[in-house]
Parts: C-alpha cells; sequence; structure tokens
C-alpha cells in the first residue's frame, strides 16, 4: 500500500544577558566596609595554595579525561551510521540497525520515510527501495502489491508522466515526516512497530489542481531480523491522529517550491 499519500484529492535569546561583577576598589570589600589590614600576607598564602590545588586536580582530570574520550569513541562505533537525505535524491534507506527495540524503531521510522517519498512513483526507483528494506521470504508480494499500488491511472489521475515526473513548471511532492514510533510486539527475530507521520503530498504550480497538502496517519509494520538487520515482511495504514491545524499562513506555490528543493529529509534513530 502506497504511504501518506490517500490521492483524494520577544526573538532571539530572550532574557539572555551577562551579570557583571563590580570588584572591591580602595580599601574596602564588596560591602564598601574598610578592610582588615592584619590579614593580608596570610590570604595571599591560602591563595596560592588553593591556585596550586586546583591546578593539580586539573591535570589529573585531564590525564583521565583521555580514557574517557576513548571509551567514548567505542560506544560511537557500536552505533549504526546514518546520514542525511539530500533533496538531490541520495538514497534514504540505511542498513545496520541495532538488535534491540530502539534498532527496530529506527528502521521502521525511516522505512516509513523510504517508502513514503516521491521515489516510489517511479518504477526503477521504487523497485530498488523496496528491495533493500524487505525481507526475502515478503520480496516479490511487496514488490506486486506496491506496482499495483502506484499503477498508470493513479499517476495520470495525480498529473505525473508515466515515469513519475511532474509537469513542466511544477514540483511534485512526496515526503513523510515521522513524529515518534511504537513496539508493539518485540523478540529477538520479529518486530511490530508503529510509526506516527506526517505527510506531504502535491503538486507545486500556478495551474495545479492538487496543491500540496499535509494529513496525519499511522504505518505498522511488521519486521524480521535476517541476520544483520531489520527488515519488512508487511506494512499497513491508517488516517491519524491528527491533531488541530494551526492558524500559519498558507505559503504560495514558488515558495513551497523553494522550499522542498532546498530543505532534504532526515534518516531516524533513537
Amino acid at each position: 500500500m502506497s504511504l501518506g499519500d490517500d490521492h483524494q484529492s520577544s526573538g532571539g535569546y530572550g532574557g539572555t544577558g551577562h551579570t557583571r561583577t563590580r570588584l572591591p576598589e580602595g580599601d574596602t570589600d564588596g560591602y564598601g566596609t574598610p578592610r582588615r589590614g592584619g590579614r593580608s600576607s596570610s590570604r595571599s598564602l591560602v591563595t596560592v595554595v588553593g591556585v596550586v590545588v586546583l591546578l593539580i586536580a586539573a591535570i589529573a582530570f585531564a590525564n583521565r579525561g583521555g580514557d574517557d574520550s576513548a571509551s567514548a569513541d567505542d560506544t560511537a562505533a557500536d552505533k549504526p551510521k546514518t546520514s542525511a537525505t539530500a533533496p538531490t535524491g541520495t538514497r534514504p534507506v540505511q542498513s545496520g540497525f541495532a538488535r534491540d527495540e530502539q534498532g527496530a524503531q529506527s528502521a521502521a521510522a525511516n522505512y516509513a520515510v523510504a517508502l513514503g517519498s516521491d521515489g516510489m512513483f517511479d518504477r526503477t526507483r521504487r523497485h530498488e527501495i523496496v528491495e533493500a528494506i524487505s525481507d526475502p521470504g515478503s520480496l516479490d508480494r511487496l514488490q506486486s502489491g506496491f506496482d499495483a499500488d502506484y499503477s498508470a491511472a493513479l499517476l495520470k489521475r495525480i498529473g505525473l508522466s508515466e515515469d513519475g515526473k511532474a509537469p513542466s513548471g511544477a514540483t511534485f511532492v512526496n515526503r513523510t515526516l515521522p513524529a515518534g514510533t511504537k513496539v508493539t510486539s518485540f523478540s529477538d527475530s520479529a518486530a511490530t512497530v508503529e510509526v506516527w507521520c506526517n505527510g506531504l503530498f502535491g503538486l507545486t504550480g500556478e495551474k495545479t489542481t492538487n496543491p500540496v497538502a499535509n494529513n496525519w496517519f499511522t504505518v505498522t509494520m511488521q519486521l524480521n531480523w535476517n541476520g544483520s538487520d531489520w527488515k519488512v515482511v508487511e506494512t499497513a495504514q491508517k488516517t491519524g491522529p491528527t491533531p488541530v491545524p494551526g492558524d500559519s499562513p498558507v505559503s504560495g506555490s514558488e515558495e513551497m517550491s523553494k522550499a522542498v528543493q532546498e530543505f532534504g529529509g532526515f534518516t531516524y534513530a533513537r
């Protein structure tokens, strides 16, 4: 089933400031009381000793910090590597998700982005995406199901060419933005994850009859662990939960087209 498209259709750092400390002048302390002269040498000695102690402590902490940074690097090396999706079309699908609940949620969120992208409207890209994320035993069934969803009739009704391209002077938008994930079942070999999403879908252009709109939906993904990564067995989608629309003014076609071309998407991890 195609994801995310029903085809119907005072600023700055407020309050930030620097508190200035006025240093004592002359022979008075910070409250204007005259200083007592008999203990100046002892105070100087205490100050010197305090500085030495702080210096020794700082050196010890720095030496210990080297070990901590090494362990932090080791920890980072264990995490799956992700990179931002560029507006040029860099593949949003990543691999190497951890074999735990968080890894399953990260996989489901990223797969929702891939299956809810404009690449799904191009047959070649669709087959690449589905093949990359599918469990081998489910690949043929998922591939044929998505091919049926993204039919030539659907493309024509949306206003796209047979290869999923927008008409001249227009930009096609189909982008899925996960808002959260929830694991409903989990084992070492299988997981079911729900991904709550916001979607953008439509065509920019002054004469379009299908302007870019947003909608909310939840994708449910059944995942299998294939020995090295989570892969999709089945997907389903339902509408909502949908928040009350805000009062932000609607952007013009040119502004929307520019935003889609300049702002890349994301990969997701927890």
